[in-house]
Protein backbone atom coordinates (compact mmCIF):
# COMPACT_ATOMS: atom_id res chain seq x y z
CA UNK A 1 0.00 0.00 0.00
CA UNK A 2 1.06 3.75 -0.75
CA UNK A 3 1.04 6.30 2.04
CA UNK A 4 1.74 10.07 2.46
CA UNK A 5 1.93 10.72 5.80
CA UNK A 6 0.97 14.54 7.39
CA UNK A 7 3.11 16.72 8.65
CA UNK A 8 1.32 16.46 12.37
CA UNK A 9 2.58 12.84 12.31
CA UNK A 10 6.19 11.88 13.03
CA UNK A 11 8.89 11.05 9.90
CA UNK A 12 9.49 7.63 11.95
CA UNK A 13 6.28 6.36 10.86
CA UNK A 14 6.61 6.52 7.33
CA UNK A 15 9.72 4.71 8.03
CA UNK A 16 8.47 2.51 9.91
CA UNK A 17 5.59 1.62 7.21
CA UNK A 18 8.47 1.35 4.53
CA UNK A 19 9.84 -1.44 6.92
CA UNK A 20 6.87 -2.97 7.08
CA UNK A 21 7.21 -3.37 3.04
CA UNK A 22 4.85 -0.25 2.19
CA UNK A 23 5.24 3.15 -0.10
CA UNK A 24 6.00 5.64 2.56
CA UNK A 25 6.68 9.53 2.05
CA UNK A 26 6.17 11.93 4.99
CA UNK A 27 5.40 15.43 3.58
CA UNK A 28 8.58 17.04 5.00
CA UNK A 29 10.00 14.04 2.52
CA UNK A 30 7.88 16.49 -0.91
CA UNK A 31 9.26 19.75 -2.32
CA UNK A 32 7.77 22.28 -0.06
CA UNK A 33 8.51 19.88 3.01
CA UNK A 34 6.06 20.46 6.04
CA UNK A 35 4.89 23.76 4.65
CA UNK A 36 3.33 21.97 1.43
CA UNK A 37 -0.68 23.02 1.61
CA UNK A 38 -3.11 20.37 2.20
CA UNK A 39 -4.58 20.68 -1.67
CA UNK A 40 -0.73 19.84 -2.94
CA UNK A 41 -0.72 16.77 -0.51
CA UNK A 42 -4.26 15.69 -1.54
CA UNK A 43 -3.65 16.02 -5.59
CA UNK A 44 -0.43 13.90 -5.09
CA UNK A 45 -1.94 11.51 -3.11
CA UNK A 46 -4.79 11.35 -5.50
CA UNK A 47 -2.25 10.91 -8.58
CA UNK A 48 -0.15 8.37 -6.95
CA UNK A 49 -3.05 6.61 -5.01
CA UNK A 50 -1.44 7.36 -1.85
CA UNK A 51 -3.46 7.07 1.26
CA UNK A 52 -3.22 10.45 3.40
CA UNK A 53 -2.50 9.89 6.78
CA UNK A 54 -3.09 12.51 9.28
CA UNK A 55 -4.19 14.18 12.48
CA UNK A 56 -6.00 17.28 10.78
CA UNK A 57 -9.81 16.70 10.31
CA UNK A 58 -9.83 19.43 7.55
CA UNK A 59 -8.83 16.32 5.42
CA UNK A 60 -11.58 14.44 6.67
CA UNK A 61 -14.40 16.92 5.54
CA UNK A 62 -12.57 17.37 2.38
CA UNK A 63 -12.83 13.64 1.71
CA UNK A 64 -16.44 13.72 2.90
CA UNK A 65 -17.81 16.66 1.21
CA UNK A 66 -15.83 16.05 -2.20
CA UNK A 67 -14.35 12.58 -1.89
CA UNK A 68 -10.63 13.86 -2.03
CA UNK A 69 -8.39 12.45 -1.17
CA UNK A 70 -9.73 9.96 -2.15
CA UNK A 71 -7.45 7.20 0.71
CA UNK A 72 -7.56 8.45 3.94
CA UNK A 73 -6.41 7.59 7.33
CA UNK A 74 -7.17 9.70 10.26
CA UNK A 75 -5.44 9.05 13.17
CA UNK A 76 -7.79 10.89 16.18
CA UNK A 77 -5.48 9.35 19.14
CA UNK A 78 -5.32 12.97 20.68
CA UNK A 79 -1.89 13.98 22.10
CA UNK A 80 -0.72 10.73 21.50
CA UNK A 81 3.46 10.16 21.78
CA UNK A 82 5.31 9.87 18.38
CA UNK A 83 6.08 6.34 20.59
CA UNK A 84 2.41 5.61 21.42
CA UNK A 85 1.27 6.30 17.68
CA UNK A 86 3.98 3.94 16.44
CA UNK A 87 2.76 1.19 18.81
CA UNK A 88 -1.06 1.90 17.67
CA UNK A 89 0.54 1.16 14.25
CA UNK A 90 2.58 -1.53 15.21
CA UNK A 91 -0.64 -3.51 16.74
CA UNK A 92 -2.98 -2.31 13.96
CA UNK A 93 -1.47 -2.19 11.08
CA UNK A 94 -3.30 -5.76 9.70
CA UNK A 95 -6.68 -4.09 10.51
CA UNK A 96 -5.51 -0.65 8.59
CA UNK A 97 -4.61 -2.00 5.59
CA UNK A 98 -7.95 -4.29 5.33
CA UNK A 99 -10.26 -1.29 6.31
CA UNK A 100 -8.06 0.79 3.37
CA UNK A 101 -8.61 -2.65 0.83
CA UNK A 102 -12.20 -2.43 1.47
CA UNK A 103 -12.96 1.23 1.70
CA UNK A 104 -11.54 4.63 1.12
CA UNK A 105 -11.92 6.09 4.59
CA UNK A 106 -10.22 4.48 8.23
CA UNK A 107 -9.82 6.03 11.62
CA UNK A 108 -7.84 4.79 14.31
CA UNK A 109 -8.89 5.92 17.82
CA UNK A 110 -8.01 4.67 21.36
CA UNK A 111 -10.51 2.64 21.16
CA UNK A 112 -9.28 0.68 17.76
CA UNK A 113 -9.27 0.88 14.08
CA UNK A 114 -12.81 1.73 12.00
CA UNK A 115 -13.58 2.07 8.15
CA UNK A 116 -15.83 4.83 7.41
CA UNK A 117 -18.66 4.82 5.45
CA UNK A 118 -18.18 8.24 3.01
CA UNK A 119 -21.59 8.67 2.68
CA UNK A 120 -21.94 9.19 6.58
Amino acid sequence: MKFLVDAQLPPRLAAWLREQGHDAIHARDLVRGNSTPDSDIIALADHDRRVVVTKDSDFARAHLRYGRPELLLIVALGNATNRRVLDVFSQHLSSIVSGLSAGSYVEITPNGVFARDAGA
